[in-house]
């Protein structure tokens, strides 16, 4: 059996290092590489895209490297699995910098913002320490939170309901259409964190922070038959 390749698209944002470690590992067996080309990710079997940032920066990134085209086509055709801000690029459009996206999910990107939070100021603003008396929550979030799968999928394949998984973000994805969201989380609100359609699974979480879990997540998706 042919050996898989994935492409790690390079577009100069994300823990592209991280990534492909974490993936060599859970797949010793698949040719892992960063792809900083179009011919690269054209040759690949399965794609991964991740992103991290601000958003305005990693699309202007993303089309500076001329690489947004060959996203687009792998969307469409091969596996794809979107990390972090690489799942908020693929939806329409970010409150952040109100940067207009890839737009393949319909859907927009959202602050955590309200009461339940310590601040609403922009991310780079520092924040006071905060306590769990006066039930206040950080903005990023930054840290260890479970994750209810709200649909199955080969991708959630051996991973438990509610298991957890590493989060460091202040945005998140509300698409368009519930069916969308396979993943929620809570952090002062409920919010969809894994997304699926057709050939594409992407994820708010970082895989290759979380431990066993993430692991397992990068398996199943080097493993995904769409």
């Amino acid at each position: 059996m042919k050996s898989p390749s994935i492409a790690i698209v390079d577009y100069g944002m994300g823990n592209l290092h991280s990534v492909a470690r974490a993936l060599m590992h859970a797949a010793p067996h698949a040719n892992v590489y960063l792809a900083s080309d179009v011919a690269s990710i054209k040759s690949a079997d399965r794609i991964v895209f991740p992103g991290q940032g601000a958003m305005p920066d990693c699309m202007r990134n993303l089309a500076q490297s001329g690489l947004s085209d060959a996203v687009l086509e792998a969307a469409a055709s091969k596996p794809l699995l979107g990390v972090c801000v690489g799942e908020q690029m693929l939806f329409e459009r970010s409150e952040e910098g109100n940067a207009a996206c890839l737009g393949i999910f319909p859907g927009i990107v959202k602050r955590f913002q309200g009461q339940r939070y310590a601040t609403t100021a922009p991310e780079n603003t520092p924040l006071a320490a905060i306590t769990h008396e006066n039930e206040k929550l950080k903005v990023p979030h930054m840290g260890w939170s479970r994750v209810k799968q709200t649909r199955a999928h080969p991708v959630w394949q051996g991973i438990p309901d509610n298991a957890y998984f590493y989060f460091v973000h202040s945005y998140f994805v509300v698409p368009d259409n519930d069916s969308l969201t396979v993943g929620t989380a809570l952090y002062g609100q409920v919010f969809t964190c894994a997304v699926a359609r057709d050939n594409i699974f992407a994820v708010q979480f970082h895989p290759e922070k979380s431990a066993g879990h993430g692991l397992q997540l990068y398996r199943n998706f080097v493993e995904w038959d769409i």
